[in-house]
């Protein structure tokens, strides 16, 4: 087994390169910005996390990439500049209605899947253990794979296309856990890569503060334009109290792959609320169907703070009581908004939800500091 390093800085490419990030959350979420007939389709829907499952595995495989052999030579630095440029290119190739003109942005994809599997390849005849060897070749023939399947989605442009490209992502995203028996002989530096994923979590978040600057303009600011607020801050220091306070960082042996699975819970609970804080406040919007995304974002978010108490330190063990009070906090905010679904009702309820769970969350946080079990 090769021994992980214990420790890892962020690169400043790493950085700048998560900046196409930034719009690219900002582009896939007007996807579900438009309503119709008072709601967003299940057609738009299953596209918006089509394009969300697209961007963050091949952000995921670069980042694992990196964590295991990124040293910021001149090699790492051309493929991170071109993998942005194709990133850049492909935040703009999609449509949100149009199932043909995802035949661009699965060519696109496929590139993006070309030069991540080429920079395995070079990776493959520059390292010396065995170990290695085999994880870099692999996943070059992980993404070799899905590159073809999206370059054929891309080609025939028809449902046979369509459906072929999507059997390559899947097999993308179940990657990792195929390939544990080899990532675990080389584990990821684990602060490393919970530092890259949370700085991608803030990214989402930003555009979730950027969704509710509506609520501060002249014509618009009110109280209830604090209690929306709050949702959003509530929402983001639960993540930091879990993945800062709780979080036990001195991982050994771990291949990440829970840790990538569960961000994303939050990554699509994050998006869910970021577009129902806007459905709550348009006449337009089915009042249930917007009060059931923001519930439905709460709970996919926190869902992932639960299951990443896998990681949590000894003395921050996840029991049944927080299980509980989550779940019921969350149903009990939903019953209420679900019987009167006024936009003051709900913004007054979710945020008293919000501010019941994070705050228990602190109250653990600072009784384990202790050495105090509630």
């Amino acid at each position: 087994m090769i021994q992980a390093l214990k420790e890892k800085h962020v690169s400043k490419i790493a950085l700048f390169y998560d900046l196409v990030f930034v719009y690219m959350i900002s582009k896939t979420t007007e996807i579900i910005h438009h309503i119709h007939h008072g709601m967003v389709s299940p057609v738009t829907f299953g596209l918006f996390a089509i394009i969300v499952l697209i961007f963050i595995s091949s952000w995921i495989v670069q980042t694992i990439f990196t964590n295991r052999y990124g040293k910021s030579s001149w090699s790492d630095i051309f493929f991170y500049f071109l993998d942005m440029m194709i990133l850049l290119f492909m935040s703009n190739s999609f449509d949100s209605n149009n199932l043909k003109e995802m035949r661009v942005l699965f060519v696109s994809a496929g590139l993006l899947s070309l030069t991540l599997a080429t920079h395995y390849l070079i990776t493959y005849f520059q390292v010396k253990n065995k170990i290695d060897k085999k994880i870099t070749i692999t996943y070059f023939k992980f993404l070799i794979i899905r590159a073809i399947c999206l370059f054929i989605g891309g080609t025939l442009d028809n449902m046979v296309g369509f459906l072929v490209a999507i059997a390559g992502l899947l097999l993308s995203w179940i990657m990792p856990s195929l390939m544990k028996n080899y990532t675990l002989k080389h584990p990821i530096i684990f602060s490393h890569f919970l530092e890259r994923l949370n700085l991608l979590i803030i990214i989402i978040f930003g555009e979730t503060i950027i969704g509710t600057a509506d609520y501060f303009r002249p014509q618009t600011l009110s109280i209830y334009s604090i209690f929306i607020f709050i949702i959003v801050a509530g929402l983001f220091l639960a993540y930091v109290l879990q993945f800062d306070w709780l979080i036990n960082e001195d991982q050994k042996d771990d291949t990440g792959n829970l840790l990538i699975y569960l961000h994303y819970f939050i990554i699509f609970g994050i998006s869910l609320l970021t577009v129902s804080l806007k459905f709550i406040h348009e006449e337009e919007a089915n009042s249930i169907f917007a009060v059931s995304c923001l519930y439905c974002g709460m709970l996919l978010t926190y869902l992932g703070l639960l299951i990443a108490s896998h990681y949590n330190k000894k003395i921050y063990p996840l029991k049944l009581k927080t299980v509980l009070i989550f779940l019921l906090t969350v149903l009990f905010g939903y019953g209420i908004c679900i019987y009167n679904s006024s936009f003051e009702v709900i913004t007054i309820t979710t945020c008293l939800v919000v501010i019941v769970n994070s705050a228990y969350l602190s109250k653990l946080a600072l009784s384990g500091r202790k050495n105090i079990n509630i």
